[in-house]
């Protein structure tokens, strides 16, 4: 059965926080500091991983990011600092019962802001080693987000995942122009069967990312056996260019809102 696509201001309410608490959700500033370490993916390769893990995760989410990929440098409250929104919010990912992974650039230097790579055979031997050493380390499981052209590598993965390493999907700021090779509506979506959420702002107004289109994508996951979307609005502070991650493509304003929602999802994908 199809979900309908939902659309709202994305703000913690009083009818918000209880689902939040249920989440087992502490404040921002409590996060413990993750570490880094490598994955060996290929022949002379590995891939740098942020990792937090805890011995109460309900799941592990893998977050794949936009652009070149990466999480950017470490600050000095040991968590990564990049601008893309699932790597700006990871200390707010660690206050639910998830171990989170953030997924670092290849040492081989591949482009992953080529959406060709992103679907090329490199990067998927990449994210499926990277996979595997997660089962390795918690038997949890394994939800990957992706954000912007991380999206062209979530998708891929979940339609190639053959060892059913993946429990579930989620998109958000999707990539929906056809142009892009790798561009997610171009994708064989049929092939994913994971509980799937599609997650976009209605004032997205980067090039690549039409909002009308994304409403239309959960159509196209006909074997997902549980799928929404959830249109955002609001949001405030936007500036820069509307592809980068400070604009409304990057929910500016309400990052944080946005992983708890989507947080409660994974914990329980609703239709």
């Amino acid at each position: 059965m199809r979900s309908n696509s939902i659309s709202l201001t994305v703000r913690v309410s009083a009818a918000v926080l209880p689902i939040l608490l249920l989440c087992g959700m502490s404040t921002a500033q409590e996060a413990p500091i993750g570490h880094v370490q490598r994955v060996a993916t290929r022949d002379a390769v590995s891939v740098p991983l942020y990792t937090y893990w805890r011995d109460d995760a309900v799941a592990t989410i893998v977050l794949f990011s936009g652009g070149g990929g990466g999480y950017g440098q470490i600050g000095d409250d040991g968590w990564p600092g990049g601008g893309n929104f699932l790597i700006r919010t990871g200390k707010r990912w660690a206050t639910h019962p998830f171990n989170i992974v953030m997924v670092g650039r290849p040492s081989d230097g591949i482009d992953l802001s080529l959406g060709w790579v992103r679907t090329g055979e490199k990067h998927t031997l990449d994210t499926f080693a990277i996979l595997r050493s997660i089962k390795l380390k918690s038997q949890v499981p394994v939800w990957i987000v992706g954000t912007s052209m991380g999206t062209i590598s979530v998708a891929a993965a979940a339609i190639q995942d053959r060892e059913n390493l993946i429990a579930g999907l989620v998109l958000t700021s999707t990539i929906l122009a056809y142009k892009i090779p790798g561009a997610v509506p171009k994708q064989r979506l049929d092939a994913i069967r994971v509980p799937t959420l599609i997650v976009h702002h209605s004032n997205d107004s980067c090039w690549a990312c039409i909002p009308s289109e994304a409403i239309g994508l959960e159509n196209a996951l006909k074997h997902a056996p549980a799928r929404k979307t959830i249109m955002v609005t609001g949001g405030a502070g936007v500036t820069g260019d509307p592809c980068e991650p400070m604009h409304y493509h990057g929910y500016v304003g309400q990052q944080d809102e946005v992983v708890d929602l989507i947080a409660a999802w994974i914990i329980n994908p609703a239709k």
